[in-house]
């Protein structure tokens, strides 16, 4: 057993300034609630603090299709009339919206996976955090569900350059069906999703019979479940599935997505969860003591989501964080301090004020039981059956969904995923190798082979040059920019440069 875990936490300051667009539920801005939270319980001074690279177009390309990351690249919002056809080949629309700095954005959150999956790899570190992460519905050539680029499964194929088996685990309320379609017909990873199924909910894939196929048959498990699922029935499923999976494919990696769109109350989601059972599953994973990559997911209530997170953040040191019920001092309905009796249990930051009215890091799981069902609910929309109202969200915030996982229905899927577990052979170390291609270096970033132009990985050295003379002092350079210039590896300020801009959620 390792004395004392070394976590990498990975986080870019640009990444919460995202707007998807208004009434859309994603909403970026929690990852720097998120990160403020995690700030200011001191848990960065427990860890390796990074600034991840902007994955580069051709590590996207390892899963998705050259064309689509060239689209993602080109497309903005003030050109995208001109693309209609490609806009619905790609599945670009409603749900899945073009806005400023979209590809940006899938860079900085796909390349804090990618990071911490090498630093895993080099055995830099036992834990590595990526909150961004976790994009898990996009497809290899299309958008889906709020995801554009899948980076658990580039994460997954850079593990599998070290690792012959990886295991991942998703209990995102939603099915994790792009990393399980990406790896469906192999045994090198084995993919086990916690999810809703049923009632015509999204993504409508997840059945206990989907199990993979060919060299991938049985390396698929779905935990299909029902609304309202609460923390005993959830967490004792997950360690009894959880475990004989570890035991029977005996992972060197886990990958583990903790969608908080699974809690209770969240805008999206029909589970009963709360932060204490949600964070139970953490626990529980981490307690193998393999090396493991965690990343974040859905998750549309974004106070609950910083709260959950940040708490998961403290498992994951094995530090425990206060709880409690607050009485600030108000004046003229404006935040003026604390009593000086007052213990702050969520600490002062710059997003105090989204964590009221009682001020406390872990969220009851509600109070009534209503019923409820996403059934019911997702009549009201014709779009996927994902987005809810303001009246309903207040609605799903203040009841309990009725639990219609009976202990037969627990039973019934608990044997049927252990029945396929019996069919397991482990999967056959695999010999890897480096594959070079003879080429040309014809410009930064670019070289010629004898077939075609591809865009290339500078190697971990390469430091772009700059000109100051070249730039104009009029115009905003972003945090990411200015790290460029100047960055270590070990390096992490507390100050202003390393926090994101203040700013309200649109």
């Amino acid at each position: 057993m390792r004395s004392k875990d070394k976590i990498a936490y990975f986080y870019d300051g640009d990444v919460g300034n995202v707007y998807f667009g208004p009434n859309h539920p994603m909403k970026p801005h929690r990852l720097s609630m998120t990160h403020h939270l995690v700030l200011s319980y001191d848990l960065h001074k427990k860890m390796e603090i990074y600034r991840p690279h902007k994955a580069y177009p051709v590590e996207l390309a390892q899963f998705h299709s050259e064309d689509y990351v060239e689209f993602l690249h080109r497309i903005n919002p003030d050109t995208q009339h001109l693309f209609t056809p490609e806009m619905k080949r790609y599945n670009l629309g409603e749900d899945c919206p073009v806005f400023e700095n979209l590809f940006e954005f899938c860079q900085m959150y796909a390349g804090g996976t990618i990071d911490a999956a090498r630093r895993l790899n080099n055995q830099l570190c036992d834990i590595a955090i990526n909150w961004a992460g976790g994009l898990h519905h996009a497809k290899k050539c299309e958008a889906s569900g709020f995801c554009y680029i899948n980076d658990l499964v580039l994460g997954i194929l850079e593990l599998l350059k070290y690792h012959a088996r990886v295991l991942y685990i998703d209990i995102d309320v939603h099915h994790g069906d792009g990393v399980e379609e990406a790896f469906y017909f192999t045994d090198r990873v084995m993919t086990v999703s916690f999810h809703k199924f049923g009632d015509k909910f999204f993504p409508g894939t997840g059945d206990v019979k989907e199990t993979g196929e060919r060299e991938g048959k049985y390396y698929s498990i779905n935990v299909p479940l029902k609304d309202g699922i609460d923390d005993s029935s959830f967490t004792r499923l997950f360690k009894i599935i959880i475990a004989k999976v570890v035991e029977t494919y005996l992972p060197g990696v886990i990958v583990l997505q903790c969608g908080a769109d699974s809690l209770a109350g969240d805008r999206l989601g029909c589970f009963n969860l709360s932060i204490d059972g949600h964070a139970e599953c953490v626990k529980f994973v981490k307690k193998f003591n393999l090396p493991l990559l965690v990343t974040g997911g859905g998750g549309y209530t974004k106070e609950n989501v910083a709260r959950c997170w940040t708490v998961e953040t403290g498992v994951l040191l094995d530090t425990d964080l206060p709880n409690g019920l607050l009485v600030h001092k108000w004046k003229k309905g404006c935040f003026v301090g604390l009593e000086e009796e007052d213990e702050l249990e969520i600490p002062d930051n710059d997003y105090i004020k989204y964590f009221g009215p009682d001020y406390s890091l872990k969220i009851p799981n509600g109070n009534f039981v209503g019923n409820l069902s996403c059934k019911s609910i997702s009549a009201t929309f014709s779009y996927h059956g994902t987005y809810l109202s303001a009246e309903l969200t207040l609605v799903s915030a203040l009841f309990l969904w009725e639990n219609l996982n009976s202990k037969s229905y627990i039973s019934t899927i608990k044997a049927q995923v252990l029945e396929s577990l019996r069919y397991i052979q482990h999967a056959p170390s695999v010999q890897m190798q480096e594959v070079s291609w003879p080429c040309k270096r014809v410009g930064p970033y670019r070289y010629k082979t004898s077939l075609h132009f591809f865009w290339q990985v500078p190697p971990d050295f390469y430091i772009p040059d700059f000109d100051e003379d070249d730039q104009n002092p009029d115009e905003r350079v972003d945090q990411h920019t200015q790290d460029r210039q100047i960055q270590r590896d070990d390096e992490y300020y507390e100050g202003d440069n390393d926090n994101d801009h203040n700013g309200e959620d649109t």
